[in-house]
């Protein structure tokens, strides 16, 4: 098939120089995989990927500047300009053990390459001398009827690899594809190994499922395939949870998660797991009282689950501080109309605070529809625009002491009082703190 993909500028003019020392050194080089996929697509590509009838060994020799990455499967990467490109040995592999990676490697052809790869859709190579898309694998037709589908057998495909499970996912919910009937039954029958992937890597998966298009889609799939329960039990568990009917006539905790990921529209990570974690500490703290169900400290709890959650997935300490936030304090945005000034003040002078807003908004829209604290913060923070929100207080504990105060546990309220009146401007100046500081301490 012809195809004329754009080799101007960007990676893609990077790239195409690479193939072209390796075709000028008489190897075959050709762009390969999801860059393939995602121009034909009219996608713009991410990542550009070439593989070669050139040996690693060779590829290190006619680049000045290599990492040897898997040297031992076939593959060096290439840097050029700000960038490294994926340079890969046309290869076929022998068994797998670890459910990763093969015991042994041979160098082959281009159709050989093509059938050991994961899906059709992937199995793509583009040849950007002759202009032509080389397909082996009927990944060009699968791509028009918007398909996943394994090459080859699905389960030795997936028995090869386990994170191809997500990678299946992935790619239905964030292209909106649909997966083969039986690539999808092998998706399902080999679910329970999911466990032997490594954390990082469906971290990485699970990332990328969340924070595209389609991530409401992605969690359906996740769970209609056995593979969530196995990753996210505790998002397994929101099933059939109940809620009260008068704030969430939408469903279960299950289907109000789904609602918010639906909502999303190119999300931080932030706010993608925010989304799917904030209720997570409501099955276990489902109760009836006096008739009505609730679930009293769910926020907190869930705000534990979370950390713990994304501990197990190997998120770093930024991105689980930042979850977590807005897991903790989802439900203190019912209250912030009462909130006294200064209050108010630190609640959204918080670093994490715009993403818990947009988790309000989401939250709020998912559910019951009222927006009203929502556009109330809104107007506050146009209010608040010209201030510094995060002064340094005028008053220490090294003042409180020098007026007589012994250290102790009741400095540490005195302070903060003294510090929300400074925000309130009740205290104007820090001669102003001492003198309120004095009359405080004196009664």
């Amino acid at each position: 098939m012809r195809f004329e993909l754009n080799l101007s500028d960007g990676a893609a003019a990077e790239a195409f120089r690479i193939a072209e020392r390796l075709k000028d050194a008489g190897r075959i080089a050709y762009f390969a995989g999801g860059c393939v996929r995602d121009a034909l697509m009219q996608r713009a590509p991410q990542d550009f990927d070439i593989a070669t009838t050139a040996h690693p060994d060779e590829v290190e020799k006619l680049f000045p500047k290599t990492i040897a990455v898997g040297k031992q499967f076939g593959v060096i990467l290439v840097v050029e300009g700000a960038r490294a490109y994926e340079v890969a040995t046309f290869r076929k592999e022998g068994e797998y053990q670890d459910g990763r990676h093969p015991e042994r490697v041979s160098y082959t052809d281009p159709k050989e390459d093509a059938l050991r790869r994961d899906f059709t859709m992937n199995g793509l190579f583009y040849d950007p001398f002759e202009k032509e898309v080389r397909d082996f694998v009927g990944g060009l037709q699968d791509i028009e009827k918007k398909i996943v589908r394994a090459i080859g057998p699905p389960n030795r495909r997936f028995q090869e690899d386990k994170l191809r499970l997500l990678r299946a996912i992935r790619f239905a919910s964030s292209l909106d594809f649909e997966i083969e009937p039986d690539t999808w039954k092998a998706v399902g029958e080999n679910a329970d190994w999911i466990g032997q992937v490594s954390p990082e890597r469906i971290r990485d998966e699970l990332v990328k499922i969340f924070t595209r298009p389609g991530a409401a889609r992605g969690l359906m799939l996740l769970s209609a395939s056995g593979l969530l329960r196995q990753i996210l039990p505790e998002i397994e568990a929101m099933k059939e949870v109940q809620q009260p009917p008068e704030y969430h006539p939408e469903g279960d905790v299950f289907v109000h998660t789904k609602l918010l990921l639906e909502k999303l529209e190119q999300p931080s990570a932030a706010l993608a797991f925010g989304a799917l974690f904030h209720d997570v500490g409501k099955p276990p703290t489902f109760a009836i009282r006096n008739g009505k169900i609730c679930f009293y400290e769910h926020a907190p709890l869930g705000a534990e689950m979370t950390e713990k959650i994304m501990r197990r997935l190997k998120f770093s300490n930024e991105e689980i501080h930042a979850v977590h936030e807005c897991v903790a304090n989802h439900m203190k945005f019912a209250d912030v109309k009462k909130m006294r000034a200064g209050k108010l003040r630190q609640f959204v002078a918080r670093p994490t605070f715009d993403t818990e807003l947009e988790l309000h908004k989401i939250d709020c829209q998912s559910s019951h529809g009222m927006l009203d604290n929502y556009h109330f913060l809104k107007e506050k923070l146009r209010e608040y625009a010209e201030e510094e929100l995060k002064p340094a207080p005028w008053i220490n504990g090294h003042d409180l002491i020098a007026m007589g105060m012994k250290p102790g546990p009741a400095m540490k309220p005195l302070l903060e009082e003294l510090y929300l009146l400074q925000l309130e401007k009740k205290i104007l100046s820090r001669e102003q703190g001492l003198a309120v500081a004095k009359r405080k301490i004196g009664n």
